[in-house]
């Protein structure tokens, strides 16, 4: 078994590491061109548990939040990228705009989202409530996105 995992797979090995007193912080998002702000964003989130977890966009959700110019690239090059990183352990794809389905179904520890979130905007607030994640909240690297580099490649 790899590190990319069905939405199947990844649930039981969550569930079954639980039992035995692991725990796992879970993070989404699209990674399209992956940057230095992505990689100090995983490395946070895997320090806080003894694996993490990408739930990540597939193409068609990127498609719908990002429009049809995106992604750039494809998911399963995301993924692989993703995967070459120390600091990620696992990669699942969801097919929605938001990983709420997801996130409620595997139930990791702790749940990571960027500092522009509070509890109180959080999309996902009421599934972390319901299921006792908790949630951690980690700062942007000032400067760093991939639609910053899109806008600096296309000038």
């Amino acid at each position: 078994m790899g590190k990319i995992l069905s939405q199947e797979e990844i649930i039981k090995i969550v569930k079954d590491g639980q039992k035995i007193g692991k725990t796992f912080a879970a993070t989404n998002g699209c990674f399209d061109i992956l940057h230095v702000g992505h990689v100090r964003y995983l490395q946070k989130t895997k320090s806080l548990a003894d694996y993490s977890i990408v739930m990540l966009n597939s193409d068609k959700s990127v498609k719908s939040i990002k429009g049809d110019s995106r992604p750039i690239n494809n998911q399963d090059d995301r993924a692989e990228l993703l995967t070459a990183l120390s600091c990620v352990d696992y990669v699942v794809l969801f097919e929605e705009k938001s990983p709420a389905s997801l996130l409620e179904q595997i139930k990791p520890d702790i749940y990571t989202k960027g500092a522009d979130y509070t509890i109180e905007t959080l999309p996902e607030r009421e599934i972390v409530i319901k299921n006792n994640i908790k949630v951690e909240f980690i700062d942007f690297v000032q400067g760093k996105s991939t639609t910053g580099i899109i806008n600096k490649i296309s000038k």
